[in-house]
């Protein structure tokens, strides 16, 4: 299972880093053109792209980051395995349902 949890994050590390350079690319354009929040809220809203490109953040972020925070808890504690999973399960879920939430929001 830890080769697989392994080849996963790597995964995902490999799709969240164009969709983070581009998220933080938007926010600098926006930020020098002068663009409220209440502008970009007004571009973003009903647009279907930009629903899947949060959507799509937000489900590899869900994955990605529980991995991560199972691997530093196996190794900085002493906690049982039951306990680490069970806890990543539920970061997992908490991070799916935020996170759709704010592209609900958004979008």
């Amino acid at each position: 299972m830890e080769r697989r949890l392994f080849v996963v994050q790597r995964l995902t590390a490999m799709i969240l880093a164009p969709l983070v350079i581009i998220h933080l690319g938007l926010i600098l354009v926006a930020v020098r053109d002068g663009l409220t929040a209440a502008e970009i809220l007004a571009r973003t809203q009903g647009s279907v792209f930009w629903a899947i490109f949060y959507g799509l953040f937000v489900l590899v972020v869900a994955i990605h980051a529980p991995i991560g925070v199972r691997k530093v808890l196996k190794e900085w504690t002493e906690l049982e395995d039951s306990t680490i999973n069970s806890f990543c399960w539920m970061l997992a879920l908490l991070l799916l349902v935020l996170g759709f939430r704010a592209v609900a929001a958004v979008v």
